[in-house]
């Protein structure tokens, strides 16, 4: 016995499964909905045709204007059913710009400054600078200022 077949048979014997791919899903129907419209729309315009040799065209209209007003109801009910205005950011910004928080403040904007001078100055040869830091303290302040008006503003 070589070692080849030592090393598959302890390759065999731990029992990796072979892996198949998966069949793709079978296609309940066939056709697609583009298949399908111009029937119904060819059986629509049919009643159509019958209809209007049968009927006045005054009752159109009433017909047409009635889904209007359906739709424009519609329309109201989703308007009606827009999403509050997230206060938070705006609470965040009312307490950045606090007395609580003004000394992260002070320490991110000198921190602005400095990386801002150091991008203008073509010269400077000093280590690459960013405010990270300086803006998490800023706004781990601003939030926990602001998380409990927030409970307050939505009880």
């Amino acid at each position: 016995m070589g070692f080849a077949d030592f090393f598959s048979d302890v390759v065999s014997s731990l029992g990796f499964s072979e892996v198949e791919a998966e069949a793709p899903a079978a296609d309940v129907e066939t056709s697609t909905p583009q298949d399908s419209e111009p029937a119904e729309k060819t059986e629509e315009t049919t009643e159509n045709e019958s209809s209007e040799e049968s009927s006045e065209e005054a009752p159109k209209e009433e017909e047409e204007e009635a889904e209007a007003e359906e739709e424009e109801e519609e329309e109201e009910e989703e308007e009606e059913e827009e999403e509050p205005e997230d206060i938070k950011p705006k609470l965040e910004e009312e307490c950045a710009n606090s007395a609580q928080c003004a000394p992260y403040k002070h320490h991110y904007d000198e921190c602005v400054e400095r990386v801002t001078r150091q991008q203008e100055d073509e010269d400077y040869k000093g280590p690459k600078e960013d405010c990270v830091e300086e803006f998490f303290h800023l706004t781990h302040c601003a939030t926990a200022c602001a998380a409990p008006k927030l409970w307050r503003q939505l009880k």
